[in-house]
């Protein structure tokens, strides 16, 4: 039994219910919101490892709510998956730009969702950093911290990971392929722009010095 503490948020009660049973036999701890401000009441005292988040909900929508949980320093290293029915490329990156971590498309078969959650959790502690006080870019792994210049910053957990994967080897290049592996997992269906998308995230708060394209292979990272 994992134990692993998840709130999922969606404002059909049908699906809500039907997603909370299939991972409540899975182990996991779930708790339930209809909107996105009674997720983020539930979140602030629950401390969920994995937020589940429909997109279209009223009151608050999920790309809101996504947005609110990254500002928040009580939720650091939450992983946030988008749950939703639009699946037009606009609108995964528009998750991804808010600080989502994955994007699962409904209609989910349950087996399916269970799948994309022990991989999301799985990856969530697989990557290992190590801080060197000498360097520009300091990653402290156990905070979930990047601090550049004596600025903390906390990033989504999919940008933490492909950060630690570059940072852990500084010139070296990793492919697509090594990034999707490493950092999303063989189970986790992505495209090359999910990682452009992060990359381009990572470029706009540490600058873009550090992040080097290598065309037609992939990036690496310099200090």
């Amino acid at each position: 039994m994992s134990g692993e503490k998840i709130l999922l948020v969606d404002d059909e009660q049908d699906i809500v219910e039907l997603l909370e049973y299939n991972l409540r036999k899975e182990g996991y701890q779930v708790r339930t919101a209809l909107n996105g401000q009674e997720a983020l009441k539930i979140a602030s005292s629950y401390k969920p490892d994995l937020v589940i988040l429909d997109v279209m909900m009223p009151v608050m929508d999920g790309m809101q709510t996504c947005e609110a949980l990254r500002k928040s320093p009580n939720h650091n290293g939450v992983i946030i998956a988008m749950l939703t029915a639009r699946a037009e490329d606009y609108s995964q990156i528009a998750g991804f730009d808010a600080g989502a971590d994955d994007y699962i498309t409904k209609p989910v078969k349950p087996k399916v969702l269970v799948s994309r959650v022990k991989a999301l959790l799985r990856r969530g502690t697989s990557v290992i950093g190590i801080p060197d006080e000498n360097l520009s870019i300091v990653i402290n792994r156990d905070k979930y911290l990047v601090i550049k210049e004596g600025n903390e910053f906390n990033l989504p957990k999919k940008e933490f990971e492909l950060l630690n994967l570059l940072y852990s080897q500084p010139g070296s290049v990793f492919t697509r392929q090594n990034i999707l592996s490493s950092v999303w997992g063989d189970e986790v269906v992505v495209g090359d722009r999910t990682i452009d998308v992060h990359i381009r995230k990572l470029r706009e708060k540490l600058g873009s010095e550090h992040f080097v394209t290598i065309k037609g292979v992939g990036y690496k990272f310099q200090h």
